[in-house]
């Protein structure tokens, strides 16, 4: 009998659900998972190590949804595809809405910890009035 699949942690969903060229010669769906990987291996510059711990899943699994991803997004460009985010396998962090999506589980995403852009302590509580620093 095959394991169940993990559900994977993302810090939030997009703000975009799709981009495409002017005319797009079909569509290729990006899970937000997919997304989450890209965000954290190619954008904050994380090792895959790094990422499986975030996201709470084995570096391996990182490793094929990383891989996928790119080669989805690949597709798109050199096809004039358009590229959907949408479904998945995941869970949205519960303090998503107030974390700035950055080691939210090496600062406890909420609990009594540093935020990590701006090193600010905040709790729970606090998190709620903390400012959005992603402009720092």
């Amino acid at each position: 009998m095959a394991r169940p699949v993990k559900p994977r942690r993302i810090c939030a969903g997009p703000k975009r659900a799709q981009f495409a060229p002017k005319n797009p010669c079909g569509w290729v769906q990006l899970a937000l998972e997919e997304l989450e990987t890209l965000r954290l291996i190619d954008q904050l510059g994380m090792t895959q190590a790094d990422c499986a711990r975030q996201m709470q899943v084995a570096r391996t699994t990182v490793q094929l949804i990383y891989d996928n991803a790119r080669r989805k997004v690949a597709t798109a460009l050199a096809e004039g595809k358009g590229l959907r985010i949408e479904g998945g396998r995941y869970v949205v962090c519960g303090q998503g809405e107030h974390c700035c999506g950055q080691n939210c589980r090496r600062t406890g995403c909420g609990r009594q910890a540093a935020c990590c852009c701006c090193g600010q302590n905040q709790t729970q509580k606090g998190a709620q009035n903390h400012e959005d620093c992603s402009d720092l």
